[in-house]
């Protein structure tokens, strides 16, 4: 392990140049204190997670310090936001601190969001709230969980600057880590102010240091972006399967690795709902839940323009051809196994259809009722959960294909059997996700001061799938207060 002043710098994207980024100081933030810590996100940098405890760490993560080695940049990016473009967006509240290495050899950048104005804030003031902070920290720690992809939040730092929104409130900074925070919305910037020289140098970039083995192939840009095609596809697979809404998939919030961050207006579904819209500023519906899947092919469309310097449009075409059978594949396997199948069958799909149309209708608890399937044998299961759903009849119908189905798949019915198929089947259903009303309770008590819960919660999340003693109370259905939280972009 290491101490804080032996973290290792190899700042890269730096030494891009003036052309990509701008060097900009953070501005400290009074009386920083820690709010809470990850140690599995921090054990990434080889640090102790004691180091949270310090009085350095909250200076260094409050603005007050920085390191020698590290050169502060705020990153230049362009973006589709709500389907029109803007010309030039970027970290208008973020940093990128530098990027560090450790033992492993992993690249990891450091940014720290809310750390003040740089010269993309626009009209911002460069501060993100105690609110907003704590919601990015728990969301990309209980992600990284369920073992989707996801930029990780090191820690959260709080503050006694006031900040105005809708009303007044505390800033804070959260400290995230991914191995890279190019987006989308850098090809697309360098493509639409015609700078191919810069479009090249950032494409050579990302290619040495996130695709190498792109580069062994004959056309290093075109394996790249098929890359990009497949982890998006794959990443957006795993969020329908686990009932995860973003809330704002512009395309400078997409990552070029395939990873979710910039988390906004997101939620998880408590009741299932294909049309959820978890963005309450999105008056249209354009990023609801099931519209997840289809913005992400139009983002890799905007992307496909944008590297048409480099790769035929015809390649292209072909490459986005690759999107939907990619995620079709990714989420029908992990759904096969969300209901405890080891096989595949031609009818699974609409198996699966079936019962979404039946949750939906009866606005059934989508994670509950994933992981209770899993309690028992398959029709003692079947039996307890049919008084969850209004179209008892519908759900009878399901629940003995179902039954036959599970049959088929070559469960017995042995209690050796029921226990494999509750290990197995336990797994892949997670018992607690991050809720808006645990998240709010959480917010709630830290903006008194108390960050226990803050702290309960991440610790509760970060073991989604184990049933955790004296934590009942975390994977309950919510009161129905809790089910109409509006959450919105202002943070």
């Amino acid at each position: 392990m290491k101490a804080l002043d032996e973290l290792t710098f190899d700042n890269r994207f730096a030494r891009l140049g003036d052309a990509f980024s701008a060097h900009v100081l953070p501005e400290p933030i009074d009386n920083p204190r820690l709010v809470v810590a990850s140690p599995a996100a921090l054990a990434l940098l080889d640090l102790d997670p004691a180091t949270a405890e310090t009085n350095e760490f909250a200076e260094l993560f409050g603005g007050h310090k920085l390191w020698a080695d590290a050169e502060p940049r705020a990153m230049v990016y362009s973006g589709h936001q709500f389907g029109g473009y803007t010309p030039q967006l970027g970290d208008g509240r973020g940093l990128l601190l530098g990027e560090v290495y450790n033992a492993a050899g992993e690249h990891w950048d450091l940014h720290l969001k809310g750390a003040g104005q740089t010269p993309f804030s626009r009209m911002g003031d460069g501060r993100a709230v105690l609110r907003s902070s704590i919601r990015e920290f728990l969301a990309s720690e209980a992600l990284y969980a369920l073992n989707i992809p996801s930029s990780r939040a090191a820690c959260v730092i709080g503050s006694d600057t006031p900040v105005w929104r809708e009303k007044q409130e505390r800033a804070a900074m959260v400290l995230r880590l991914a191995p890279s925070h190019i987006r989308f919305g850098h090809f697309e910037y360098f493509y639409y102010t015609k700078r191919p020289e810069q479009q090249k140098q950032l494409g050579e970039h990302v290619l040495a240091m996130h695709f190498p083995e792109c580069l062994e192939q004959p056309e290093p840009y075109l394996a790249m972006f098929r890359e990009i095609v497949e982890r998006n596809a794959e990443l957006i697979a795993k969020w329908q399967a686990y009932g995860f809404c973003h809330g704002v998939m512009n395309t400078d919030n997409m990552s070029i690795l395939g990873i979710t961050f910039d988390f906004g207006p997101f939620a998880f579904l408590d009741d299932f709902d294909a049309n959820f819209i978890c963005n309450h500023s999105d008056d249209q519906g354009r990023y609801s839940f099931s519209n997840q899947v289809p913005v992400g092919q139009w983002n890799l469309s905007a992307l496909a323009q944008a590297l048409t310097p480099f790769i035929s449009v015809e390649a292209l075409r072909e490459s986005l051809g690759l999107y939907l059978p990619m995620f079709q594949a990714h989420y029908l396997d992990l759904m096969r196994r969300r209901l405890g199948f080891t096989t595949a069958e031609d009818d699974d799909q609409k198996l699966l259809e079936n019962l979404l149309q039946l949750m939906q209708n009866s606005g059934v608890d989508y994670t509950l009722f994933f992981r209770r399937l899993g309690e028992e044998s398959a029709e003692q299961t079947v039996a307890r959960l049919r008084d969850d759903f209004v179209d008892i009849q519908g759900f009878d119908a399901w629940g003995e294909r179902y039954v036959a189905r599970v049959a088929r798949d070559g469960d017995g019915d042995g209690d050796g059997d029921q226990i494999k198929r509750r290990t197995r089947m336990h797994a892949v259903n997670p018992l607690y996700i991050l809720r808006n009303y645990l998240a709010q309770k959480a917010i709630d008590a830290a903006e008194q001061g108390d960050y226990s819960e803050v702290r309960r919660l991440h610790a509760v999340l970060s073991k989604p799938f184990e049933e955790q003693p004296g934590m009942e109370a975390y994977a309950e259905r919510p009161p129905e207060w809790g089910k109409h939280l509006e959450i919105s972009c202002s943070s």
